[in-house]
Formats: C-alpha cells, structure tokens, sequence
C-alpha cells in the first residue's frame, strides 16, 4: 500500500468512534483530510464539528458539515487527528501544518484523542521531525536564542503565517529524551504562543496505518 493509502485507511477506521449525536473535533493535515471525507458519509448523523484550521473548516463546509466555534462547547468527545510523530507513549509531535495551537486548544477540551497516523511516523524517540513552535513575531528572534540554549537548532519557517498572525520557529538536532519537561519549558518562554509537543496531553488511542492493516495502540 501506498502511503496515502495507509493514511486514507486510518481516516476511515477512525469512523468506529464516531457517536451519533455528538460534536466531533476535527485536525488538519492530510491524513485528517482522509477522516473528514469519511466524515462526510454521516454527516447527517452528528450534530457538527469543531476544526482545527481554516483549511479544514473550508473541506468540512464544502461537504456541508456545520463547524462549531470553540467557544461554542463545553467539551468533545472525540477529537481526531493525525501526528508528525507519536511514540509508545503516545505522546506526538505535531504543527507541521502550522496548526498547532488550534490543535492543542481541541485536544484539550476533547474526553478521548484518537491520533490516525502511517506506520512511518511512529518513533521510539521524538525529535527526528523538527519541532514546531508557534510564536508572536515580535519575539521571534528572542525565543529562537532560548530555545537554541536548549540545544536544539531553530530555524524560521519563511512564508508561513498561522491562522492566528504568528509565525513558526522549527527545531531541528533536538532528540527528546523527557517530552512533559520539554513542553513546560518550551511553553514558559515569553512569546511561545504553544509549542508541538503533545506530551502532557498525549493520544488516547493510536490507530496506525500499516501494509498488513490498521493497528490500535493503546496505553
């Protein structure tokens, strides 16, 4: 299989955790783009979503399923997305479409995070895929020194703006050996909006996408 065939596997597998009724959040990349056409064959059954970004607000919309607001609920159900990376911890590294801080926000409201991903994103240690950090432009200079104390080497994604007007610093050389103490002390630096690191709230389940079919990984 092809990797975006294994991507649109997981997409559709992740279909089982859908409740009719509910409010599904939503991520953003191609492996959720896989999720949200299969999405689209219950539309009729959920009450609507909550995306992640623009770009999956506009594919949601084009298939004429509602997008609620964040503010709009009290919490999820489910949320699902897919990763840059996720260990056997189930903790991720994600932002590489520039999304993170709208992903982290529905992580966090969501009971239950189903991370869909190919086999090729699952790693023993994070930091292979370089670490994204969304970050106030005005600050970008600054937090790019700390976070090179840290011994990582930041480089600025040009081009890239977020859906929130800030920019994106990504952090190559940096092999996670402790993501949860990482993630704080990433998160405290001034002008971090967030950082990609899904440590303290990491996936609940892992559904994998693999040539001999899709694997549920569980802590």
């Amino acid at each position: 299989m092809t990797q975006d065939e294994l991507k649109k596997a997981v997409g559709w597998s992740a279909l089982k955790f859908v409740q009719p009724g509910t409010i599904v959040g939503v991520g953003t990349g191609s492996t959720a783009s896989h999720f949200i056409d299969a999405l689209a064959s219950m539309k009729d059954q959920i009450k609507g979503t909550v995306s992640s970004s623009e770009a999956s607000t506009a594919k949601l919309k084009s298939y004429g399923i509602p997008v609620f607001d964040a503010n709009e609920v009290d919490s999820l159900d489910i949320y699902v997305d897919g990763a840059d990376e996720i260990n056997h911890h189930m903790q991720m590294i994600k932002g590489g479409g520039a999304a993170l801080t709208r992903e982290k926000i529905i992580a966090a409201i969501a009971k239950k995070f189903i991370c869909i991903a190919d086999e090729s994103k699952v790693v023993d240690v994070l930091g292979k895929f370089p670490l994204p950090v969304e970050v106030i432009p005005m600050a970008r200079s600054y937090v790019a020194r700390e976070l090179f104390k840290l011994g990582g080497r930041p480089i600025y994604r040009q081009g890239v703006i977020t859906d929130n007007g800030n920019v994106i610093l990504d952090i190559h050389d940096l092999l996670i050996s402790e993501p949860i103490t990482l993630e704080t002390k990433i998160n405290n630096i001034a002008g971090v909006v967030t950082v990609g690191l899904f440590a303290n709230r990491g996936a609940n389940v892992a559904l994998i996408g693999t040539a001999n079919g899709v694997k549920e990984l569980k802590l």
